[in-house]
């Protein structure tokens, strides 16, 4: 049983770990307004690494069901889709919180925060085109044709237009000396909170999503059986 389950046992632990070392480990004093809001960059950081590989898993299912279209290939690629646009609105939802601390209000136009709400909108699209579509081939083809398109989407809106402007998020132009973390800034003691996140989040995420693809086959099969 634990061979079978012992990437969930995972999973609990390190965000049980994440969960209460994030708040006791000791952190760097980078400026006066950060202080111990640099704790938020357990989660923050986190829900976006995690919805770039939730959605990376999506997009491959949708290619494997425009080169062998059985439901159970779209079955995949809804669910990891599905779970990674959550993991991306906690994302926005944490950042919004972390900027309204540092940056004095929750939404400051910020490109990179208006790129990831751009991202997301194009995400959730993706449901209302399949929630359009009757037929389940048609449904499929389209819907995995979209997922494509909208992972790539995300590189232009989360990494390259947001490092062509001016922007408050560190990497941006005009970033040097603005309030934020990056990489570089997290000493050894942040690292060991911050990986094992990014792995239980992770965990948790594909946790999610193997529910979601359970229930999906069952419902689907009940469906053919009556």
């Amino acid at each position: 049983m634990i061979r079978k389950y012992w990437w969930k046992i995972m999973s609990i632990a390190l965000l049980v770990y994440t969960c209460t070392y994030g708040f006791y480990v000791k952190v760097p004093r980078l400026d006066d307004r950060m202080k111990e809001s640099i704790r938020n960059f357990f989660f923050h950081v986190p829900m976006w690494f995690t919805m770039m590989i939730l959605l990376l898993v999506s997009m491959i299912y949708s290619i494997r069901y425009l080169r062998n279209p059985i439901p159970k290939n779209d079955a995949y690629a809804v669910a990891f889709a599905s779970t990674g646009v959550i993991y991306g609105i906690l994302g926005l939802i944490t950042g919004a919180i972390w900027a309204n601390y540092q940056w004095g209000s929750p939404w400051s136009g910020d490109p990179k925060q208006n790129g990831a709400a751009i991202a997301m909108l194009i995400y959730l699209a993706y449901f209302v085109l399949r929630g359009s579509l009757n037929e389940d081939d048609k449904k499929g083809r389209i819907g995995a044709v979209y997922n494509i398109f909208a992972f790539f989407m995300l590189f232009p809106t989360l990494w390259i237009l947001p490092r062509l402007t001016e922007s408050l998020h560190p990497g941006g132009e005009g970033a040097e000396g603005n309030p934020g973390i990056n990489g570089k800034d997290m000493d050894v003691q942040m690292r060991t909170v911050f990986y094992p996140a990014v792995i239980g989040w992770t965990l948790l995420g594909v946790w999610i999503s193997t529910l979601k693809i359970r229930y999906t086959m069952l419902a689907e099969k009940k469906y053919n059986n009556d």
